[in-house]
């Protein structure tokens, strides 16, 4: 298995804050594949589902995770969706430990609230948040290690993590 933290979960769930802190605390490279996608494609991620649709958007999202997964010891932040995909949650698997990120849909509703940056979220929030939330319960189950993020700091949430991974590797 290749030295890789990946980080799943629904979007709010804390896997951009978490994940920098996991980077800082390996000193390995952190990358946001919903960022990495923007710089290499030269496309944001609302234009690309404005312009091409949810499928090629995934397309794109698959070849990113592709890409990234060859390197080591990263810290990798999928966006939301990328386990919807069979191929995704394989190509996670196969390179390093997927760690998914949990929170109830009020949390994420007060995280994500202020975020215009989100084309799965445009209409009534409260109304999509939870339809997300349904609609994903046991997409994220694949990953070896679930954590609740719901009321806890980052320290904590990290604290948390340190202790599930020493139990399954030893890069840590």
């Amino acid at each position: 298995m290749k030295k890789n933290l990946i980080l799943i979960g629904l979007m709010g769930t804390g896997k951009t804050t978490v994940g920098q802190a996991l980077a800082n605390l390996t000193n390995w490279r952190q990358v946001d594949c919903d960022q990495w996608l923007i710089q290499n494609y030269g496309m944001s991620i609302p234009f690309i589902f404005k312009e091409y649709g949810e499928e090629k958007f995934r397309q794109m999202e698959t070849e990113s995770l592709k890409t990234i997964l060859q390197d080591d010891c990263q810290v990798v932040m999928t966006g939301g969706g990328a386990p919807l995909r069979e191929e995704n949650r394989r190509i996670m698997v196969e390179n390093g430990l997927v760690i998914a990120l949990q929170a109830d849909a009020n949390t994420i509703i007060e995280r994500v609230k202020l975020d215009r940056n989100r084309p799965l979220l445009e209409g009534n929030l409260v109304e999509r948040v939870n339809t997300l939330v349904e609609e994903r319960k046991g997409v994220y189950d694949f990953a070896q290690i679930q954590i609740q993020t719901d009321g806890k700091t980052v320290e904590e949430i990290v604290s948390e993590l340190k202790g599930e991974i020493n139990k399954r590797v030893s890069w840590i």
